[in-house]
């Protein structure tokens, strides 16, 4: 059945004040692409007064809201419109039709899967901002395409990469050995010489398992990852590996 009114898909009011704009979006979405008229729409058509309240003579059916939250559900429909818009979902139709809106090629991908519009959906909500500056656009952008695999060894190559630069080792080093040395208790480059034997060992661990575990598959076969969650996991662990490296490498080293 094709939808016709925002209330036939978030059939209860509450429901749709306690949802946040990106879902919200998704589902105006799936409106506007039900109703497209030579690829185009309008705001008013898909959700105006007339078709969210019934007000007007509007020429499609119900069901609407009642109107006794009126000015909430039309901030939290603008909400939803607002993030369609920022997303590049959708984007005003050029001359002479732009007081219309079109889906833009990324929105029209996206109606197409739920599945995909759920992965898009859920990377947007993940805040960019925990991410490490140096990894932050690419991995992000990896994330919210569905390339979990992706977004995940780019995190950690860049782990393994900050710790050879931080340490001036050879190009050709890499992987466990290397961060091993990087972390030596006794010797290494990163390694904070006032820090208790324990700890040294447990950090010189945690980074060599991050990149025997997360990097170095990756490198070697093809590793899939479903949860788009575990993925954001991951690189998060990443993010703090590398913020890691960056107060190493910023404290002096002692003499040898």
């Amino acid at each position: 059945m094709i939808p016709t009114t925002l209330a036939s898909l978030i059939p209860d009011e509450a429901l749709l004040l306690a949802l946040p704009s990106e879902q919200v979006g998704l589902q105006l979405l799936k409106l506007a692409s039900a109703q497209l008229q030579n690829g185009l729409f309008s705001k008013g058509s898909v959700a105006g007064p007339e078709r969210l309240f019934g007000q007007g003579y509007g020429h499609l059916p119900g069901p609407y809201y009642s109107g006794n939250r009126a000015e909430e559900v039309e901030l939290a429909v603008g909400e939803g419109w607002q993030w369609l818009l920022n997303a590049l979902l959708i984007m005003p139709a050029p001359e002479p039709n732009n007081s219309f809106l079109r889906l833009t090629r990324r929105g029209r991908a996206l109606v197409k899967s739920d599945a995909g519009f759920d992965t898009y959906v859920a990377a947007a909500q993940f805040p960019k901002a925990l991410l490490h500056p140096q990894i932050a656009d690419e991995v992000w952008l990896q994330l919210a395409q569905g390339k979990f695999a992706v977004a995940v060894f780019v995190a950690f190559r860049a782990v393994e990469e900050a710790v050879r630069r931080a340490s001036s080792f050879a190009t050709e080093e890499h992987g466990v050995p290397m961060i091993r040395r990087a972390f030596h208790k006794d010797n290494g480059p990163l390694t904070r010489t006032t820090d208790p034997e324990a700890e040294k060992e447990a950090l010189a661990a945690l980074f060599a398992g991050a990149i025997g575990s997360y990097k170095n598959p990756h490198s070697h076969r093809t590793v899939e990852i479903e949860d788009g969650r575990e993925a954001q996991e991951m690189v998060l662990l990443a993010s703090h590996l590398l913020r890691i490296v960056d107060s190493r490498s910023a404290e002096p080293r002692p003499s040898r």
